[in-house]
C-alpha cells in the first residue's frame, strides 16, 4: 500500500513543480501501479512562450539590477515587424521579407550590444557574408578591365630572362588588401545601408545615445550588411547570397 500511494501521487508532484506543464498519465491500470509507467506533459497553450527576439528569455534575466541604469542614455529600438519587412524588401527586392524566416530576420539586425547578447546576435551571420562579399569583390575588381600599362616588349633582366606577360594578367594588381579595403570601406558601406533605411530598424545599444557617430555607427551598420548576406546564404543558399551581393551592394558602390 505504501508503494501504491507514493507512485499515485508522483504526477501531482510534477505538476506543482513545474507551472508551465500539466502532467498527463500516459498509461493507467486498475490492476496495478509500478515506477516504470511512463508519464507525458504538454505545454499549456495560453502560456506557451514569446519568440526569443520578443523578449529576454526568462533564464537569462537577473532577479535584481547590480548596477544602476544609465542616465539620460536612453535609445528607442525598432520592434515593429512591418517596419523590419520594408526594409528587406528594398534591400533583398520584392519578396524579400518572404525570403527568410522571422527568427533569422531580427537575429541578422542584432547587435552583440543588444539586450546584452541574450536575444542573440549576428556575429556569425556578419563573418559569413563578409566572406561572400570578399570573394565577390575580387571577381568584380578581376572582371574591370585595365589599359595595358606598355606596349613594348619586355625588357629582359641581368641574367637574360625575359618576365613573363600577358594581357590577363593585367588586372591582378588590383587584387591588393588596400584596394579591396577602399572597395568595401565601412563608411561607404554605411551609407549604402543608410539609403536602404537599415539605421532605423538594426538593434543596438550606444554608448552615447546623443552620439551615433562616436558610438560606432557606421561599423554597426556595414556589420550587418554583412550578416544579412550571410542569413540570405544560410537559408537560400550560396547562389542567392551572391545575387544579392552583386546587385544589391556592389552594384550600387560602382564595382560592377
Amino acid at each position: 500500500m505504501a508503494s501504491k500511494r507514493a507512485v499515485s501521487t508522483l504526477p501531482t508532484a510534477l505538476s506543482t513543480s513545474h507551472p508551465l506543464r500539466t502532467a498527463v498519465p500516459s498509461r493507467l491500470s486498475s490492476c496495478s501501479f509500478s515506477a516504470s509507467s511512463s508519464t507525458s506533459y504538454e505545454i499549456l497553450p495560453e502560456l506557451e512562450e514569446k519568440p526569443r527576439w520578443q523578449q529576454t528569455p526568462p533564464a537569462m534575466v537577473m532577479p535584481v539590477r547590480t548596477r544602476p541604469r544609465p542616465y539620460n542614455n536612453e535609445f528607442k529600438v525598432n520592434n515593429d515587424p512591418h517596419q523590419l519587412d520594408t526594409v528587406y524588401t528594398k534591400i533583398l527586392g520584392y519578396g524579400g521579407d518572404k525570403m527568410l524566416g522571422d527568427e533569422v530576420k531580427w537575429l541578422a539586425v542584432t547587435h552583440k550590444s543588444f539586450d546584452h547578447g541574450r536575444r542573440g546576435f549576428n556575429d556569425r551571420l556578419a563573418i559569413l557574408g563578409k566572406r561572400i562579399v570578399d570573394v565577390q569583390t575580387s571577381i568584380a575588381l578581376l572582371a574591370v578591365p585595365q589599359v595595358p600599362s606598355s606596349t613594348k616588349t619586355p625588357t629582359p633582366d641581368e641574367y637574360g630572362r625575359i618576365p613573363y606577360h600577358h594581357p590577363a594578367l593585367e588586372t591582378l594588381s588590383k587584387l591588393t588588401l588596400e584596394s579591396k579595403t577602399e572597395a568595401l570601406n565601412k563608411h561607404r558601406l554605411a551609407r549604402l545601408a543608410d539609403s536602404y533605411g537599415l539605421g532605423r530598424v538594426i538593434r543596438w545599444k550606444p554608448k552615447q545615445a546623443h552620439n551615433l557617430q562616436g558610438s560606432g555607427i557606421e561599423s554597426v551598420m556595414a556589420s550587418t550588411m554583412y550578416a544579412i548576406v550571410g542569413a540570405v546564404a544560410m537559408e537560400r543558399g550560396g547562389r542567392q547570397a551572391n545575387q544579392v551581393t552583386r546587385e544589391k551592394i556592389l552594384s550600387p558602390l560602382g564595382l560592377i
